[in-house]
C-alpha cells in the first residue's frame, strides 16, 4: 500500500529545501542543483515515471589525475539524484537508505556539467528500486547508467 499524498502539493521548492537540510554537508560541497521534479504524468506520457533532473555543475575539485570527473563524484552524485527521485514518486520527505547500487562507467567525462536524470522504476511500502542516467551536459552522451535500491524507513 503506498503512502497518500500529503495536503498540500510536494514540489521542486520543497526538494531544493530537503537536498539542503537533509544531506551531509560534504554533499552540499558538490553543488547540486535540481533542475527539474517529475510527481505527476504529463500528458499522456505511457511509459512515464517519477523522478527528477539534477545537475552538478563542473569543478576541479572533483577532478582525478588526467582531469576527469571522479567516479566517486559520480557514484554519489547519482546516489543523491536517486534519493531526490524518491521524494517525487513518494510526494514528500520519507527516511530511506541505500541497500545496493551497481554503476556501469560509458566514458570519461571533463570540463562539462554531468546532468543525473534519476526515475523510480518500482516503489513499494518498504522498498524502492530506480535507475540513473548521467549524461554530459556538453552533449548529452551518457556517461554512466546505475541502478540502485533503497529501504524505506
Amino acid at each position: 500500500m503506498q503512502q497518500q499524498p500529503p495536503a498540500t502539493e510536494f514540489g521542486i521548492a520543497e526538494a531544493r529545501r530537503v537536498l539542503g537540510e537533509v544531506f551531509a554537508p560534504w554533499v552540499m560541497d558538490l553543488n547540486l542543483s535540481i533542475e527539474r521534479f517529475d510527481f505527476a504524468p504529463s500528458g499522456d506520457a505511457v511509459d512515464w515515471q517519477p523522478g527528477a533532473i539534477l545537475r552538478l555543475p563542473f569543478s576541479e575539485r572533483l577532478c582525478r589525475n588526467g582531469g576527469t570527473v571522479s567516479g566517486q563524484a559520480l557514484m554519489a552524485f547519482a546516489d543523491t539524484s536517486m534519493v531526490i527521485a524518491n521524494l517525487a514518486a513518494n510526494r514528500g520527505y520519507r527516511p530511506m537508505t541505500t541497500v545496493d547500487q551497481t554503476t556501469h562507467f560509458m566514458r570519461a567525462v571533463s570540463a562539462s556539467d554531468v546532468l543525473a536524470d534519476a526515475r523510480v522504476v518500482r516503489l513499494g511500502r518498504t522498498m524502492s528500486f530506480g535507475r540513473v542516467t548521467l549524461l554530459s551536459a556538453t552533449d548529452s552522451k551518457p556517461v554512466a547508467m546505475v541502478s540502485s535500491a533503497f529501504a524505506m524507513l
